[in-house]
């Protein structure tokens, strides 16, 4: 599909220069014209692949189970397990003797899959070849490529757009919806006053102690606590390693240094997690054995610890990008009038630059609200009305992930906390994100 693409664009290419050649005037240029053709090809070929992918299972699971015995059950919950199945006996994963007509299904949901693919192949081949010929035929000295070609890329641009738009919104309704059902279970005073959080439910009716308390305070202290030592770790860090390396560091200092920071970005969380509970975790009860205070297995202060060095990078790339874009022309000026070069930064640069680190601050509050790996493994799961670094917490994140974890059904105050959690941590969030906007809003009005 790709290649066929390719070669349409150099196909006409080549046809719009030969017209050229020939003396004749085109409307547009034969780059314009191989675009044309490239985004004609590419872009039904991929929307045509992509609902196939979406269509084709379940297409062949409706021709699966209208080929059943008879005497095979055909309950909802039954469908699924008896498809799963088949398709484990097809993928070759068989488990005890399976029944006859159990390989027989498994043999026609090979074949059928078979037949899926060469039919795609056919009918993109068929697809691509017809619109080869099509955009062929359009090169003429008055067809207005690059008026077509970038309506085109204006009706991508605006669908992309939309997509964006209607999944943003759709994930607000989806939240709403579910904190609703949430409150006619848990009043609302409960929900954003309450001091204690035990999501559980009674399993039996004689179950005593197990009604739940859903009382969020705890959660957002525990997230709070862990995101204030990290950003108290990362901030103070990230703004002076970017202050040094772009003001006052040599040009080899610069290049050797500055990689070298940005690889602690890429370093998967667990492996953070895993250096919090082998490394700093005991590195911190043994300095509290040695001092007599009390520290907890788990402790905020080891994960916000570890969190705040993994959100180093990001607050220094950004910040060195805004002070990289301020002009030269402020430090010259400084210095011309007598400033050294820590008064030009401190007192011109650093200013100038404060809508760009701002935003870098904003995504790293918004990655350690958001992160959950480092939490689980060096924090704890326990929510604590506490805001003690050296005591075990929890964050909503976490909490979340421990709701929706295993077979949970949806008509239960235990599992719908975990979406009256989520409308909260957007809500904060975005609390966060306007509050940062009026900050850069003001700073920019006051520096440009």
């Amino acid at each position: 599909m790709f290649i066929a693409a390719i070669g349409g664009y150099a196909w006409n290419v080549r046809a719009a220069r030969k017209l050229h050649e020939q003396g004749r005037r085109l409307v547009a240029t034969s780059e314009y014209h191989g675009l044309y053709s490239l985004l004609v090809v590419l872009i039904p070929a991929q929307l045509l692949v992509l609902l196939w992918i979406v269509l084709q299972g379940p297409l062949i699971d409706y021709l699966q189970l209208k080929a059943l015995p008879q005497a095979v059950p055909l309950e909802k919950g039954a469908q699924q397990l008896l498809l799963s199945e088949i398709k484990s006996i097809a993928g070759g994963r068989i488990f005890g003797t399976p029944e006859d007509w159990m390989l027989a299904a498994a043999e026609r949901q090979t074949r059928l899959n078979k037949y899926g693919e060469w039919a795609l192949i056919a009918v993109v081949l068929a697809l691509v070849l017809s619109l080869l010929v099509y955009c062929r035929a359009r090169v003429s000295i008055a067809f207005h490529a690059r008026r077509r070609a970038e309506k085109i890329v204006y009706l991508v641009l605006m669908t992309c757009s939309i997509v964006a738009i209607l999944t943003t919104i759709g994930i607000i309704a989806s939240l709403l919806v579910e904190t609703g059902r949430f409150l006619s279970h848990v009043p609302v005073t409960e929900f954003l006053f309450g001091l204690n959080w035990e999501p559980q439910i009674p399993i039996r009716e004689d179950q005593v102690a197990a009604q739940g308390a859903f009382g969020w305070i705890p959660v957002l202290l525990g997230t709070l606590t862990i995101t204030a030592v990290a950003l108290f770790i990362a901030v103070p860090v990230g703004l002076m390693s970017a202050i040094y390396l772009n003001e006052f560091a040599s040009g080899p200092m610069r290049a050797i240094s500055k990689p070298i920071l940005e690889i602690l970005a890429g370093v998967p969380t667990v492996v953070y997690g895993f250096f919090a509970v082998l490394v700093v975790t005991p590195a911190i009860r043994d300095l509290g054995d040695m001092l007599g205070v009390v520290v907890s297995h788990n402790t905020a202060l080891a994960a916000g610890g570890v969190m705040g060095i993994m959100l180093i990078p990001f607050i220094s790339s950004f910040a060195d990008d805004a002070l990289s874009a301020v002009p030269q022309d402020l430090r010259n000026g400084s210095l011309a009038l007598g400033a050294t070069r820590a008064e030009t930064v401190l007192q011109v640069v650093f200013p100038a630059a404060v809508p760009g680190i701002v935003g870098g601050v904003l995504l790293a509050v918004s990655r350690a609200i958001g992160e959950t790996m480092i939490v689980v493994m060096a924090a704890g799961l326990i929510a604590k009305l506490t805001i003690n670094p050296l005591d075990s917490v929890t964050t909503i994140t976490v909490q979340i992930m421990t709701l929706l974890i295993g077979d949970t059904s949806f008509d239960n105050p235990k599992t719908l906390a975990a979406f009256a959690l989520g409308m909260m941590l957007f809500g904060v969030t975005l609390a966060i994100n306007v509050l940062a906007l009026r900050i850069v809003h003001k700073y920019r009005e006051l520096y440009d």
